[in-house]
């Protein structure tokens, strides 16, 4: 559901989404089981976030005569954050296997909290796709405000942030940048700690991604 406080923002609730999220921020859950957690809700994020992809017809044989079917029209790009974007490719990738994967390198300096560049590799001709642009945590809201300001550079036109956890500082601070840009996130947390992470949270998601916490 959109947020009345937080322009620009949908938080999608579901029962599945929830149960899920709840198992996403123990920390006991094992590497292998969060990296399949952020992968299911991604997934289950997909079903909203691609609502209003358009359609165009096709002809389908049946086992018993031809009809009118529909397929999904355009192109569709998924770029994901590095590293922990890369985590919610693979359940997306599920629902659109058709899909083109790019990626965007920025790291966030602990110290400035600002992001960092280092890697920048999209589908060509970018404009042409509608873009999915990834990352589990919406904390600051510098990286992916960057990242952002990068494909838009690169001549992206219609994208939308898919986010698993956001604060509400991330959430402002990217729709002041970007607000023609629709974040999507299946969890509104209460606020940053002075370090600049998400609290309650569910920890660095690269590292519980990658097993290198």
């Amino acid at each position: 559901m959109p947020s009345a406080d937080l322009p620009g923002l949908t938080v999608i609730d579901h029962p599945l989404i929830r149960h899920k999220m709840a198992l996403l921020r123990d920390a006991t859950t094992s590497s292998r089981d969060f990296k399949a957690l952020v992968s299911e809700i991604a997934a289950l994020m997909t079903y909203e976030v691609t609502r209003d992809l358009p359609t165009e017809p096709i002809e389908v044989v049946t086992p018993l005569e031809t009809t009118t079917g529909a397929q999904v029209a355009g192109k569709i790009a998924l770029v994901p954050i590095l590293r922990a974007g890369l985590g919610m490719v693979d359940g997306i990738n599920q629902l659109i296997p058709n899909a083109r994967v790019g990626h965007i390198g920025l790291y966030r300096d602990h110290e400035t909290l600002e992001p960092v560049p280092y890697y920048f590799k999209v589908p060509e001709p970018i404009g042409e796709h509608r873009l999915f642009l990834l990352d589990p945590m919406l904390a600051t809201g510098g990286s992916a405000a960057e990242a952002a300001d990068e494909l838009k550079r690169a001549g992206a036109g219609e994208m939308a942030l898919l986010v698993l956890v956001a604060a509400p500082e991330g959430v402002r601070a990217f729709n002041a940048r970007h607000p023609d840009i629709a974040i999507y996130a299946a969890a509104l947390d209460r606020e940053l700690n002075r370090d600049g992470y998400i609290l309650p949270g569910l920890g660095d998601a690269g590292d519980r991604i990658f097993g290198t916490r």
